[in-house]
């Protein structure tokens, strides 16, 4: 119990120390467009793009990538909904993030995950030329602790768990 004491301890002051960028208005300006990205959009956009533009390989990538994520979506809501940790404004005492989350359940991140989950298999798919997208992938992750809905270890495993998925559905590529 103490390491976990430990790494929560480190956890919140990572996070409290992301958070001193709050006053950085412009700076917030683009955080919050960053882990708006992660919404969904371009998870639909990228592999839609590819779908129309690149034959029947368009056509594999597409199917892998609806299969992974609705794997991905489901492992996603069995972990936070059992293990329910809740986000930093619930825990650390007058602590106010810079966006309303869609839950109320912080582990692991969702955004984080289907990011890191798409930009694995676009690397797969496309290679180092694909870079850009795994850069996106991190900056979203980092927005969410920025804007102080998410602990850096929420994180951690969202990026670990949506490499993994992303990993595994390569390999039907």
């Amino acid at each position: 119990m103490n390491i976990i004491n430990s790494v929560y301890r480190h956890d919140c002051r990572l996070l409290l120390w992301c958070v001193k960028s709050h006053s950085y208005r412009r700076f917030i300006f683009w955080i919050k467009w960053l882990s708006r990205s992660g919404d969904g959009y371009i998870q639909l956009l990228i592999p839609a793009y590819f779908l129309y533009s690149d034959g029947q390989a368009g056509r594999d990538f597409f199917i892998v990538v609806l299969t992974a994520f609705a794997f991905e979506r489901s492992l996603y809501f069995s972990i936070k909904n059992s293990l329910k940790r809740p986000r930093p404004p619930a825990v650390i005492p007058y602590f106010l993030a810079m966006v309303t989350p869609a839950d109320q359940f912080s582990f692991p991140s969702g955004h984080t995950m289907a990011s890191f989950l798409l930009a694995t298999l676009v690397l797969a798919y496309v290679g180092s030329d694909a870079y850009p997208v795994a850069i996106w992938a991190a900056g979203v992750g980092v927005s969410r602790v920025v804007l102080g809905v998410h602990f850096p270890t929420d994180i951690l495993a969202g990026a670990s768990l949506g490499t993994s998925i992303g990993y595994g559905a390569s390999l039907w590529l």
